[in-house]
């Protein structure tokens, strides 16, 4: 299953370990979107910044 990650709130001003997080989803600014497989460690990601992004299932 593949799912749509859009970051909606800035990264400015959260710990690093959250940053490094959008950048390895592949997220650097507002409102930017990226396409994953939806596994284990996708998952995990999406779960640490849940509170930055939108998930939506494609």
């Amino acid at each position: 299953m593949k799912v749509r990650v859009t970051q909606i709130k800035s990264g400015i001003g959260r710990t690093l370990r959250q940053k490094q997080t959008l950048a390895s989803l592949g997220l650097r600014k507002m409102n930017q979107s990226r396409e994953h497989e939806l596994t284990p460690q996708i998952k995990g990601m999406i779960a640490k910044v849940n509170h930055l992004v939108k998930v939506e299932e494609i």
